[in-house]
């Protein structure tokens, strides 16, 4: 018998959280995060060099002897709820978790994982956002010992200093950002630029083996995703709740009224359980107990609800909601984004189904 998940949050983690809040109300308001959407550069390198360095935040889920902090994904959870608030603009879920737990399964990636530890090199896992963690995913071509291919959806690829690329001998290889092409594309969540990378012989050094790495990489991204749509949902919750108690009609706060009430209520008992589902899936990485039934559960609940309070935000917020420069967008945006990463609900929900043997009749 597994034991239960303590879903609390330690001492521990509260301090984190207010360690990473105040320096995210200082140094990621929403005016900045939007002057650097509309530019070329949507990173914000300044911030990443003091969560990263500064803080020791990229090393959480690395070892000690392996040159991180040795923490678990329970504290690298509730850095992620706190930058899913904030919204902000740095590669902590692609490179300090994704590309790390990558590196974490190979054997050979020793000094390219202390690299992302010490938030010195930005790493990017070169397959696409919206691969589920059992899903297929796309690999390149070895010829001559070299790379050749092209892959899409490739997230913060474009600050990514080496690249993790899945090959079609099974290999995974660690490539240098100068060997690659990067090209943007389209992304409706511009905090998070994707981008389509093209191997035209590219030098690479094999790690380790793609299949293992990869599936233990989007395994973690999903379930600590999930983290960071929480923090997104309580953004758009606690700032709609604060606009409904100063805005009066009628002469009176328009959040008195009974409907509007209602509907907070329901979003606020599906914000407290997505809590609880995205706290039981960082623990159940953590521990390693009920994994990946704790990350699809995790999952297949986080995104609709992600979404809904953002777009209760939006709604309610009234005319001013649907401007530019009201940050609820920005919200919506990574919302939508993030319901569509390391797979969708409903695939989640298929997965769920094979995982407790409930198979549709």
């Amino acid at each position: 018998m597994s034991n239960r998940p303590d879903l609390l949050y330690s001492e521990e983690e509260e301090a984190l959280r207010a360690a990473v809040r105040d320096l995210l109300t200082d140094h990621c308001d929403t005016t900045a995060v939007l002057a650097r959407a509309e530019s070329d550069a949507p990173h914000d390198p300044s911030l990443w060099k003091t969560l990263a360095e500064g803080m020791g935040l990229a090393g959480l889920l690395v070892p000690e002897d392996r040159g991180g902090q040795g923490a678990t994904h329970r504290e690298a959870a509730v850095v992620l709820e706190e930058l899913g608030r904030a919204v902000a603009p740095v590669p902590y879920l692609t490179s300090a978790v994704v590309a790390t737990e990558a590196l974490l399964a190979c054997a050979d990636g020793g000094d390219v994982v202390a690299g992302l530890a010490s938030g010195r090199r930005i790493g990017a896992l070169a397959v696409g956002l919206h691969t589920a963690p059992g899903a297929p995913f796309a690999a390149v071509r070895v010829d001559g010992g070299t790379l050749h291919g092209e892959l899409t959806g490739i997230a913060d690829a474009a600050v990514a200093d080496v690249l993790l690329v899945p090959a079609d001998d099974g290999g995974l290889y660690a490539v240098t950002a100068d060997a690659v092409t990067v090209t943007p594309q389209t992304s409706l969540d511009l905090t998070r630029p994707l981008a389509r990378v093209t191997l035209d012989a590219a030098p690479g050094r094999r790690v380790g083996d793609a299949e293992p790495a990869v599936r233990r990489a989007l395994r973690a991204g999903a379930g600590l995703l999930a983290s960071e749509q929480l923090g997104v949902a309580e953004w758009a919750l606690t700032e709609t709740v604060r606009y409904l108690k100063e805005r009066t009609q009628f002469n009176r706060p328009v959040g008195g009224f009974q409907a509007l009430k209602h509907r907070l209520a329901q979003l606020w008992l599906e914000v407290v359980s997505l809590r609880a589902a995205a706290r039981a899936a960082a623990d159940a990485l953590a521990t390693g107990e009920d994994t990946e039934v704790s990350v699809t559960v995790a999952q297949a609940f986080a995104a609709p609800v992600a979404v809904r309070a953002a777009e209760e935000a939006l709604q309610l917020h009234g005319g001013i909601g649907m401007t530019w420069e009201h940050p609820a967008h920005l919200r919506l945006k990574r919302a939508k984004a993030d319901s569509i990463a390391y797979g969708t609900a409903g695939a989640h929900r298929e997965a769920l189904a094979e995982l407790v043997d409930l198979r549709a009749p």
